[in-house]
């Protein structure tokens, strides 16, 4: 059975459509997806991402524990409240999740790991510290709303009175009442992710509508995402691709060269001898929208697609691709019999809100 965020009713009186995404009853839209995607690039926007899953891991081996656990090191972050972002791996090297790790205190970690991968995490999290004097604990008592875009920050300033927000660096965080908040997000915008208790989200969502911040679903955090070419679990990573492979290759510590992380010998070898793949944009002109597993023909071999969609802010399909290291710029998706012309790019394809100079035409 489909589980349920607290903010389930306001999504339903609201007429979002619902569907199930990693075993949750979650929006997809409220009405036109394209509107809420222009709201979160123009105004403000909100998500309900309570599906996500809080973990905290404290103790006096937290620190070891998470140095070994992830490949990005705990050690830069150099003040309470400030975040890494990075990916836990398997021994070969393969990705098991792509999460955030905040350091509250010296001996106390959060972490926010993918709804779909959050057993298989949660069992290998526990697995790897059974050895570490560490506590995990999950936070299901714990709700998540993301708000984003350029009037953000100002909506949950004025809404918490909370005025060190608006200070906030990327990727750091403070305690203010009930909320955790975070200056992070998932869609290439300015904005926040706020943690807080179940009962205290119905009334902080109602409270940012009555605001004018417009609810969005599943389909605008995926627009929005691929457009600022962030990686989606199970699409564009998983235990079959590695870091490097993924963009990911700065999420890496290899120093110190002394920190036995799991994954590093693979990494290593795979460093050493050379990386086969890459994850590129793609952009196209008319005649379709290429979608996850679709076939792109290189210069050097076949690729596929691992994320694809329309674009509202460049008004043109896009795509993630998986392709040769050596391929050149151009490529070719099929797409049920047909042959759509595509141009490779480095990502994003928008940035700041607007799309990113020197994008080719088709």
């Amino acid at each position: 059975m489909s589980q349920k965020t607290p903010l389930y009713d306001e999504h339903v009186k609201a007429g979002a459509r619902m569907v199930e995404f990693a075993g949750w009853q979650l929006p997809i839209r409220y009405g036109s997806l394209v509107e809420e995607h222009h709201a979160v690039r123009r105004h403000a926007g909100m998500f309900d991402v309570s599906h996500m899953t809080v973990v905290d891991i404290e103790g006096a081996g937290a620190r070891d524990a998470l140095r070994r656990l992830l490949a990005n090191d705990v050690d830069k972050i150099r003040e309470p409240g400030q975040a890494i972002y990075g990916c836990m791996l398997d021994e070969r090297g393969g990705i098991i999740d792509d999460l955030i790790t905040y350091r509250l205190e010296d001996d106390f970690y959060r972490m926010v790991v993918n709804a779909a991968t959050r057993a298989g995490d949660l069992e290998w999290i526990e697995r790897q510290l059974a050895d570490f004097d560490a506590k995990v604990t999950e936070r299901d008592d714990l709700a998540m709303i993301a708000v984003q875009g350029p009037e953000a920050i100002d909506h949950v300033v004025e809404l918490l009175g909370a005025p060190d927000v608006a200070s906030l660096k990327p990727f750091r965080s403070l305690v203010h009442g009930d909320c955790f908040i975070a200056r992070t997000g998932y869609t290439g915008e300015d904005g926040c992710e706020i943690i807080l208790p179940d009962q205290v989200a119905v009334e902080t969502w109602r409270k940012l509508v009555e605001r004018g911040v417009v609810p969005c679903g599943l389909g605008a955090r995926d627009s929005l995402r691929l457009e600022a070419g962030l990686n989606l679990y199970g699409q564009d990573m998983d235990r079959d691709t590695t870091p490097l492979e993924s963009n990911l290759a700065w999420t890496v510590a290899f120093e110190p060269p002394d920190r036995e992380f799991i994954g590093r010998g693979a990494l290593e070898k795979q460093k050493s001898e050379g990386v086969s793949r890459k994850l590129v944009g793609l952009v196209l002109g008319t005649g379709g929208i290429p979608r996850q597993g679709a076939r792109v023909v290189t210069d050097a071999g076949d690729g596929v697609v691992t994320s694809g969609g329309f674009s509202p802010t460049l008004e043109r399909p896009v795509a993630m691709a998986r392709i040769p290291q050596d391929a050149g710029d151009e490529a070719v998706v099929e797409l049920r019999g047909r042959e759509l012309q595509a141009r490779a790019v480095k990502l994003p394809f928008v940035r700041n809100g607007k799309p990113r100079e020197g994008l080719p035409s088709l």
